[in-house]
């Protein structure tokens, strides 16, 4: 359990605050590629950390994210108009570039007073179908990141974005968590029998054993943990990396995540699956694949998932029961939810908007939910004693998820040889 205290700590993301701070020094997802499709279309309202952006991609297909405030009087540069090379305020006609140089100012007559301001905007970088930003100091700005499935074309590469009400801690819990697979998906799993998708392949055996045995440990990027289950007269090990501050490499090995806080009470839950052998972002792969976890466009709208349904009547919430069916449970169904992203969500969302952990009940089985948290605050009080922080300057390139047969006597750490321990590694246990 935690306190109070350092749950806030934890949990909280907003300007000022320590979560904050660290989050503003990596580079972070800021929305889709897809979600700025059209040079020169409208602009884009974002939130991130709690703050308001308004991102915009201009003729010539750059992309800009801006405060939302006008430089000038502060009106909102999501109302501006969007012109081939930049975006135009509409209160006093001031325009910026992406890049934050003013472009005119036609209410001053000084001709020289625009370049002697800039607009407010922040780094922008567009890799791997995502468009990410930096808000932290600008003499701070770290090395742009490289992802494994960065340099793939689009057609080898499935993007994916659901929005959850909940804390972003709320959902990363979920993804380093193998006990619950088991149990809260049994009805999903079951479906991965004889199934020739790579997802199903790489899952169906975990529909057999709710208590692998659990490990953990820090490194140089966070930690990494497996959970190992008998495969015969083998064991299948399946070791996941979280990657500080919010990132998760899933022990696929071909699917990444990021969760993304909006704000204290909501995140963007990207998910990037890449084959570099197979075009699985081409149809039908592709809906087949979204479809199959709950990532389709249809079913995330039915349960509020979306940018444009997060605020309406379908979201989860307790008023409408998380949108569980419950004669689909009765009929036999395990959850009565529509598949994987919705059981996940409905579990974090049903805990509350943010989850007070100060009377949680931590067992064997949550070894890694609680190095989570630790390494959490760690970088908290890092960030505040050193002005730095570790995981800034891993390799991402390295840091993998890994799933694979080991041998009943082999060490499970030979499956990622390129992990740096940074610290004494944990003592193993089954769950209760």
């Amino acid at each position: 359990m935690l306190s109070k205290q350092d749950n806030e700590l934890m949990c909280r993301v907003g300007p000022g605050t320590g979560m904050g701070d660290v989050m503003r020094r990596f580079w972070l997802p800021a929305l889709q590629s897809a979600d700025l499709p059209q040079p020169g279309g409208d602009p884009k309202g974002v939130e991130l950390l709690g703050e308001r952006f308004v991102a915009y991609r201009d003729a010539s297909g750059r992309v800009g994210l801006y405060a939302e405030a006008c430089l000038h009087r502060g009106s909102s540069m999501r109302l501006a108009r969007a012109e081939p090379d930049g975006l135009r305020c509409i209160y006093h006609g001031w325009k910026f570039a992406v890049d934050g140089q003013v472009l005119d100012t036609p209410n001053v007559a000084d001709p020289k007073f625009k370049q002697r301001i800039r607009g407010r905007t922040f780094p922008v970088r567009e890799a791997g179908g995502l468009i990410w930003t930096y808000l932290g100091p600008a003499q701070q700005q770290p090395e742009f990141p490289r992802w494994p499935w960065m340099d793939l074309p689009d057609a080898h590469r499935i993007n994916a974005v659901a929005v959850e009400n909940c804390n972003y801690v709320q959902v990363i819990e979920g993804l380093v968590d193998s006990s619950h697979l088991t149990v809260l998906h049994a009805s999903g799993l079951a479906k991965t029998n004889g199934s020739d998708m790579d997802f199903a392949k790489k899952t169906s055996h975990m529909q057999f054993d709710a208590a692998p045995f659990i490990e953990a440990e820090e490194t140089d990027f966070g930690f990494h943990y497996v959970a190992i289950r008998p495969a015969g007269e083998r064991r299948m090990a399946r070791v996941a990396s979280f990657i500080a501050p919010c990132f998760v490499a899933n022990p696929n090995g071909d699917l990444w995540f990021a969760v993304v806080p909006v704000n204290d009470e909501r995140c963007n839950f990207y998910h990037v699956w890449w084959n570099a052998e197979k075009p699985i972002g081409e149809e039908p792969m592709r809906t087949q694949q979204l479809a199959f976890v709950g990532l389709d466009p249809e079913t995330l709208a039915a349960y509020g998932m979306s940018a444009e349904t997060c605020d309406g009547p379908a979201a989860q919430r307790w008023e409408n029961g998380y949108g569980q069916d419950r004669a689909l449970q009765r009929a036999g169904h395990f959850t009565g939810l529509a598949s994987f992203t919705q059981e996940d969500a409905a579990c974090s969302i049903s805990s509350g908007a943010l989850r007070d952990r100060s009377s949680e009940m931590l067992s064997t089985a949550d070894m890694a939910i609680s190095r989570l948290y630790r390494a959490l605050l760690g970088c908290v009080r890092q960030l505040k004693e050193s002005g730095d922080l570790q995981s800034l300057h891993a390799d991402t390139a390295r840091i993998a998820g890994v799933s694979a047969e080991i041998d009943r006597d082999q060490d499970w750490r030979v499956l990622v040889p390129h992990h740096k321990i940074a610290a004494a590694r944990t003592t193993g246990a089954t769950a209760a």
